[in-house]
Order: structure tokens, then sequence, then C-alpha cells
């Protein structure tokens, strides 16, 4: 049984609304931070923080993904050793 697994790609509307949502986003929260009723430092500190978090989830995004691709490789290899071994096996073949 062969199944090959259909890639999906992201549309250009899908694609456009992930970065305009990350863009909202990123400018409420330094808006927010901006229009805080505190000192100088305790806004720097949460415009760090902010930056940080930012940075840690694409970090953490790109190592899902690059676990989700190379489990999806290593399956695909195994497999593709298994239909070979599959296709050259003669039952009736008499051993030597």
């Amino acid at each position: 049984m062969n199944e090959t697994p259909v890639k999906q790609r992201n549309s250009t509307a899908h694609y456009g609304q992930a970065l305009a949502s990350f863009a909202v986003a990123l400018c409420a929260v330094a808006l927010g931070i901006y229009h805080l009723q505190v000192d100088g430092w305790v806004r720097a500190f949460l415009g760090i923080a902010v930056l940080y978090l930012t940075t840690s989830a694409f970090t953490l995004a790109k190592v899902i993904r690059d676990r989700q691709e190379l489990t999806q490789i290593v399956t695909r290899v195994d497999q593709a050793r298994m239909e070979k071994i599959m296709a050259d096996y003669d039952p009736f073949q008499p051993k030597v």
C-alpha cells in the first residue's frame, strides 16, 4: 500500500493573515507598554520581556516544525525500505 502524504502549502491569504495578526498583536502590546503609568525602567523591562517572549516563540515553533519534518522523513525512508524488501521477496523461490 503506497500512501504518499500530500504536502500542504499555505495560501497567500493565510500567510498574510498570520503576518498581519502578529503585527497587530506586537503593536498592541507595545502601545500598552508605552501608555502604562510607570517609570521608564519598568517600560524597558516589559519591552525586553516581550521581545524575549517573541523570539522564544519563534524558536519553539521552528524546533517543533523541524522535529515533525524529521519524523516524516524517517517514516518515509522506513516505508521505502519495507516496500523494497516486500517487492524483492518471492515466497516460491527455492531456498539455497
